[in-house]
């Protein structure tokens, strides 16, 4: 059986506090079983200031996870917060790594790290929960597919580090103690866990009449849409000009239909468009491949908080949940700043069952199987969406 709780602090400046406030909240909330981890999501400052680093020499578990630009837990939500998701089973095994540095390489670190910690073990994990680091020079799809070439048959789940605002230079991950600007951390979870995945993004009634197919591209880059240039083709439609997209459209996302895929399952990822290249490439924000069809969809606040409000009451529909993990892209974040700057966060604290354990936190990308099927996960990188996993 597993338990969870969430536990919180805001204080930043004095470590001691900070564990004393954790240690009474676990007190109070938790039990441990033999087996226990934790998710960590917080501000950047929360590194530099010495409270991560205190706090994971201190709790008898560790800790894993990424920094956060904000995040909700039961009855709290913030953004100079420190928060956690604490994970304890008898029959559940927690595994815990971190890569090699994944600056040139993806692949080889993943697998090596993966192979280290696996040693002894006599079949995959049911679960693996990722958080990977904020490259740019990488899709956030290379994460995913590095992970799904060792364990394929195993869902995964993470968030990618990020913090409040670009530069994204404070942006880091953690494992037991230690931060890493570029490698990844894990959680590899054995046993009897029964996850469930909920995704969610933009409603499709705010597809505009705009279609088209990617005839040309390599990873997250596409030289070709119908035929012609990328960045003609958007040109052409009045949504581009001066070398980038028009900014009276504010944020157009992209429903991405990757049917060309061997584990197609129907279901679309939505992408977001980062840039153009001098010779017109379009830069996007996950792999676009090469046969894939899109639809183009505009977004406002409300569009956020109702696809937000929806996904979180489907969570009455599961049953049987310990406990929830739910990450939300930070556009979606920048999206809903007009309504208050914690808005979405406010509105799961506000309409999730205060019997379940949950915690939320801002990605600068969510990874979540799309579908499970014949025990086969389709793990994708998802822009601009909300990720919920149940145990």
């Amino acid at each position: 059986m597993i338990k969870c709780a969430s536990v919180f602090t805001y204080e930043i400046d004095d470590p001691d506090i900070a564990l004393e406030e954790i240690k009474a909240q676990l007190d109070e909330k938790i039990a441990l079983e033999e087996h226990t981890v934790a998710v960590v999501m917080c501000n950047p400052e929360f590194v530099t200031s010495g409270v991560i680093k205190l706090i994971s020499e201190s709790l008898p578990f560790p800790l894993v996870g990424a920094t956060s630009s904000a995040q909700a837990v039961n009855g709290e939500a913030g953004e100079l917060i420190l928060t956690m998701f604490v994970i304890t089973s008898d029959d559940v095994r927690f595994v815990i790594g971190a890569t090699g540095d994944l600056l040139g390489d993806v692949d080889g670190p993943t697998e090596a790290a993966y192979r280290k910690c696996s040693a002894g073990e006599d079949s995959p994990p049911r679960l693996a929960l990722i958080f990977p680091p904020l490259l740019l020079e990488y899709a956030g799809d290379a994460y995913v597919n590095a992970w799904s070439k060792v364990i394929p048959g195993t869902p995964l789940f993470g968030s990618v580090a990020t913090e409040e605002a670009p530069p994204f230079v404070q942006c880091e991950t953690i494992c037991d103690g230690k931060t890493f600007r570029s490698a990844m951390t894990f959680i590899l979870c054995y046993g009897n866990i029964n996850p469930r995945f909920l995704v969610g993004s933009l409603n499709e009634s705010t597809t505009v009449p705009f279609k088209g197919e990617i005839t040309k591209s390599h990873g997250s880059f596409v030289e070709e849409i119908n035929g012609i240039n990328a960045y003609r083709y958007f040109e052409e439609r009045g949504i581009a000009k001066d070398g980038r997209m028009d900014t009276k459209f504010g944020y157009v996302l992209y429903s991405i239909d990757q049917k060309k895929r061997e584990d197609y399952d129907g279901v679309p990822v939505v992408r977001g468009l980062a840039s153009f290249t001098e010779d017109g490439t379009a830069i996007f924000r996950g792999e676009m491949d090469e046969g894939s069809t899109f639809r183009m969809l505009t977004s406002d606040s409300a569009d956020v908080l109702k696809t937000t409000h929806e996904l979180t009451l489907k969570l009455g529909e599961l049953g049987d949940i310990n406990g929830v993990l739910m990450f939300s892209c930070i556009i979606r974040r920048m999206m809903t700043m007009g309504s208050g700057s914690i808005k979405e966060l406010e509105l799961v604290k506000n309409t999730i069952s205060p019997d379940i354990p949950f915690m939320m936190g801002y990605a600068g990308g969510e990874v979540c199987p799309t579908s499970i099927k014949d025990g086969i996960p389709t793990n994708r990188f998802h822009n601009f969406s909300l990720v919920v996993l149940a145990i």
